[in-house]
């Protein structure tokens, strides 16, 4: 039984609107990891930045994109997660794909829409979850803005990692490192987040913060730089505390509708 699981969590600037730079960025970005790492995890819509205009995004670059995806993880023999523009069935999406190093290919649609910056208007809203279950390991991956919703979290699957997507601005960063911290003690789970820094098309700055937090919510990575993060969940921490607290075994439950 898989024991450990390790991610490469990559914290950079995006190039505005520019899904070829960008592919040719994370491309040196990843080729550079000379760990032995399962997962590696990109921020929210890494080809563009966080853009409200999908329409000057050629429709195939989403396509390119998640074909380069698979290519990178079979060539570094190791999984990919990380949320694009994705147009299908004439709709854009906010779509986080996870693609294993086989080829094997899921996808989640971002929930929550960010209306104060009009991606209702914009982007289809999702209305499933994605469960994974990669190398013995059960992980949910979610995008920026799901992250203030802890009912869509909340851990009824008995996941052992959340995965937080994100263009996360500074002005707001105080409620990413928060609600981070928070969501793994009230599931105890990992939950692991990933953010982009630097400023994009509209003028907004971005201050990364990415970290991951153990199911105690003891912090075990951060970041405000520019740089790769590496984090080891470990079943054992989880299985452990678990037994030992059985917090969740005192939740509430409830249907969504």
């Amino acid at each position: 039984m898989n024991q450990k699981l390790k991610l490469a969590l990559i914290q950079s600037h995006l190039i505005w609107e520019d899904p070829e730079a960008n592919r040719k960025l994370f491309d040196g970005k990843i080729g550079a990891i000379s760990e032995d790492v399962d997962i590696i995890v990109l921020p929210e819509m890494f080809s563009t930045g966080f853009t409200m205009n999908p329409e000057h995004i050629n429709a195939d670059e989403g396509r390119k994109t998640l074909t380069w995806m698979r290519n990178l993880a079979q060539q570094k023999h190791t999984a990919l997660i990380g949320s694009i523009i994705f147009y299908e069935d004439g709709k854009n999406h906010n779509r986080l794909f996870f693609v294993d190093p086989d080829g094997k290919v899921e996808h989640y649609d971002k929930k929550h829409s960010f209306t104060l910056a009009g991606e209702d208007k914009v982007f289809k809203a999702g209305k499933s979850k994605l469960i994974l279950e990669y190398k013995e390991f059960k992980l949910f991956p979610l995008i920026c803005y799901d992250l203030r919703f802890p009912v869509w979290a909340r851990n009824i699957e008995n996941y052992d990692a959340l995965i937080y997507v994100a263009n996360w601005p500074k002005a707001r960063i105080q409620a990413w490192d928060t609600l981070l911290k928070a969501r793994a003690i009230e599931n105890m789970a990992y939950c692991v987040g990933v953010n982009r820094i630097g400023s994009d098309g509209m003028g907004y700055e971005y201050s990364g913060h990415s970290a991951a937090y153990d199911v105690l919510g003891d912090q075990l990575a951060y970041s405000e730089d520019e740089e790769i993060l590496y984090v080891t969940l470990n079943k054992e921490h989880i299985a452990s505390n678990r037994e030992k607290l059985r917090f969740l075994e005192d939740r509430d439950h409830f249907t969504l509708k």
